[in-house]
């Protein structure tokens, strides 16, 4: 495991227990020698947990819109940061540079960053894990969402079960290292012999 994307607040939210996490997290991947690569902020939990790696002597790689850049909320200390035309590349350019990807609590940015790498796993594009750091509880609604969509028929339960989920940073990173990539069909729902749905 080379890199983590790291998908995070660009505020700090209601509870220290997230920016507590964010240090956390950084010092767990650190000392697994896990280099970090998210949305190159330096306001919110990505500077948080940006400043911690590189506090700890990990590596940080950012990733900005030259229209966010512009508007000084660029992190300027990192290992490498790069400056992208818009949000599009961002997310292309995040993906391609991580091993596997990571929620944190975060606003609708994150939740849209999570469920894309989410589709393009359940579309097969990437066999990366994809994990939630379910900080205080903070995703306990989404995952109950999301066996609400199981159990509607609208995920498979072995589509669901890709997302892992944990509340330590220690406890995720392993899930993640462990995780075995596979493949299902989204369109072949078992209940119906195999009929495309």
């Amino acid at each position: 495991m080379k890199s983590l994307c790291v998908y995070c607040g660009s505020s700090v939210g209601a509870s220290p227990e997230y920016a507590d996490a964010a240090r956390m997290l950084a010092k767990a991947m650190v000392d697994d020698n896990i280099g970090l690569v998210y949305g190159g902020g330096n306001v919110g939990l990505m500077g948080v947990i940006a400043d911690e790696v590189m506090r700890l002597g990990g590596e940080a790689t950012g990733v900005i819109p030259k229209a966010l850049m512009d508007k000084e909320v660029g992190h300027i200390g990192l290992t490498r940061l790069h400056i992208v035309k818009d949000m599009h590349e961002r997310k292309a350019l995040m993906a391609e540079l991580s091993s596997g990807f990571i929620a944190m609590p975060g606003g609708i940015g994150t939740l849209e960053e999570l469920f894309e790498v989410f589709t393009w796993s359940q579309l097969g594009f990437h066999n990366k894990a994809i994990g939630l750091l379910n900080v205080n509880g903070f995703y306990d609604g989404l995952i109950a969402f999301l066996q609400h969509v199981v159990n509607e028929r609208f995920l498979r339960a072995e589509q669901a079960s890709m997302l892992i989920h944990e509340s330590t940073p220690a406890a995720l990173i392993e899930r993640i290292k462990d995780f075995k990539p596979q493949y299902y069909d989204k369109l072949l729902d078992p209940a119906t012999a195999g009929k495309v749905i």
